[in-house]
């Protein structure tokens, strides 16, 4: 064993975190639901939505039977809505061709969909104690300060480096408190910003704090022109009543349900009113509101149009009228919930929500 992995080993356990409700356990659906979710999400984050997915979802079973509007509306609000996706569709999978039990080979583990290379190391290494790499952004951190690693560590070549630097150092024995020390080190201790460096228990070895380059390494991501898309909404309203339609499963806020967005041409306001049979008789401009994602910024224009009648025909699949204060707890995105969150305590003809600008998420 390394000099390195040993005193990583030995500080996580004397130092390293025991609070998290996935410790504890070598249960792979646990230890897979939990690397998931902290996929791109700080840990503060994920605990809330981890402890109520598990109370709903208790196994891989029960996971798999639910319907895929039900995983979504747990999952609404942590961002990165693929991950819920292929955790369903991977559960169903494990049920489907494995008979329930978690898959415990590398190989099996990464072909379920969502799980990459790290993240099957991890669910790996903790369920089954496998001996393997991990190389989440923390880690990717811990190397590239340790080894003084030049680069974005999300650029190819370096990535390979570090690819290479953990593999070399993974420890023939006790790999899972290694790797949890990995994660404690960067996530409490070899920080983005601030770094505990004191704390540290490879300090003595770090090449990025003898040369006073911790604030350097690693090197950020190459800024970019992030680009702002702008689309407008339809809030329609009618007797307590909105109307939301479910997204494509594929792209932007897939499989969730969202207010209509108002397309091109000649009154695009009444032709998207008429798709959904919808006479409006007053239409109103609300704030507007700013979402991030990784790739760029978007800008909705809520319009509220008040619905005068409704045209008698065949129910519309894909398309439901809530009352307005059940919209906001169904699988909506962030942004809209916090629209229709303001228009029901409000009242929806009177209220003007303001300027919101929400966190990053991924499509």
């Amino acid at each position: 064993m390394s000099a390195f992995a040993r005193a990583i080993i030995r500080w996580q356990r004397r130092h390293g975190r025991r609070d998290l409700p996935w410790q504890g356990t070598t249960d792979p659906y646990a230890v897979w639901l939990a690397e998931i979710m902290l996929q791109q999400t700080q840990v503060a984050a994920v605990v809330p939505y981890y402890r109520r997915f598990r109370d709903r979802f208790p196994d891989i079973a029960s996971l798999a039977a639910a319907p895929e509007d039900e995983v979504l509306r747990l999952w609404s609000g942590l961002g990165y809505y693929s991950r819920a996706r292929n955790l369903h569709r991977a559960a169903a999978l494990v049920a489907e061709r494995h008979g329930g039990a978690f898959p415990r080979t590398l190989v099996e583990i990464e072909r379920l969909p969502g799980i990459g290379r790290s993240t099957a190391a991890a669910i790996a290494g903790f369920a089954f104690g496998a001996r393997a790499a991990i190389l989440d952004g923390n880690v990717k951190r811990v190397l590239a300060r340790h080894f003084v690693v030049e680069g974005f560590p999300g650029a190819p070549p370096v990535e390979r480096r570090l690819w290479g630097l953990a593999e070399s150092l993974v420890p023939a024995r006790d790999n899972a408190a290694y790797i949890q020390g990995l994660m404690d080190l960067g996530a409490t201790v070899c920080t983005l910003r601030n770094p505990q460096c004191a704390r540290c228990p490879v300090r003595r070895t770090c090449g990025a704090h003898a040369a006073n380059r911790v604030a350097e390494l690693p090197a950020p991501r190459p800024r970019r022109r992030v680009p702002t898309r702008r689309t407008t909404m339809l809030v329609l309203s009618r007797a307590g009543e909105v109307l939301l339609e479910k997204r494509p499963s594929v792209g932007v806020w897939g499989g969730l349900w969202s207010l209509p967005e108002v397309g091109r041409g000649d009154d695009p306001v009444a032709a998207s009113a008429r798709r959904y049979g919808c006479e409006v008789s007053s239409l109103e401009r609300l704030g507007r509101l700013r979402h991030g994602f990784t790739h760029f910024t978007l800008e909705i224009t809520p319009l509220l149009a008040a619905v005068r009648r409704v045209q008698p025909r065949a129910a519309q699949p894909g398309v439901v009228w809530l009352p307005i204060e059940e919209a906001p707890e169904a699988a909506v995105p962030v942004p809209v919930r916090k629209l229709l969150r303001a228009l029901g305590r409000s009242g929806a003809a009177a209220h003007q929500p303001a300027l919101f600008e929400e966190a990053v998420e991924d499509l």
